[in-house]
């Protein structure tokens, strides 16, 4: 007897085999880190390359990396609304093809944004700095500049979010 089966089941276990749920001290949320990179790599160009203020970081990698145990939460919860708030509404698309992507971020960011306000996360002194260096090089910038930079910048974060939980189902 032959087993088939529904075109659909591939395309559901893809969609769990791609879904994170990423420990952040004692908050959990679920992330679909796949369609934020494919979402990305859509406008990572366009981003990059109209980013004109290239001796200007916003994201320091190393300090993402040294984000203290008991922080990852506070820095997660900080940082989506640093792009949901100042980011993405002010980011100008230079190609119109791209505005379906920057959405799909957008309301990504807004969903794990919504999931981990639902969690308890203690700030300390030291997130809160860095989260305020992050806002005092992006307000030295032009706004419509500032968020170019931030968005060219994500691949800072998705490589961050990767590094937390392993993949479920």
């Amino acid at each position: 007897q032959v087993l088939r089966h529904s075109p659909a089941v591939p395309l559901i276990v893809t969609h769990f085999l791609l879904l994170r749920t990423l420990h952040l001290d004692s908050c959990s949320v679920n992330v679909h880190i796949h369609e934020l990179r494919k979402h990305y790599s859509t406008i990572r160009l366009s981003a990059i390359s109209g980013d004109s203020e290239i001796a200007v970081k916003l994201l320091d990698k190393s300090a993402m990396r040294n984000v203290q145990e008991g922080q990852r939460c506070c820095f997660m919860r900080l940082l989506l609304r640093f792009y949901v708030e100042r980011v993405f509404g002010n980011y100008a698309l230079s190609q119109p093809q791209d505005q379906r992507s920057s959405s799909a971020l957008a309301n990504a960011f807004v969903t794990i944004r919504r999931d981990i306000h639902k969690c308890h996360c203690h700030c300390g002194e030291e997130t809160q700095r860095t989260i305020d260096s992050l806002h005092a090089e992006f307000i030295k910038l032009q706004i419509n500049q500032a968020a170019q930079k931030a968005v060219g910048e994500l691949d800072t974060v998705l490589d961050w979010l990767e590094g937390f939980g392993p993949k479920t189902h």
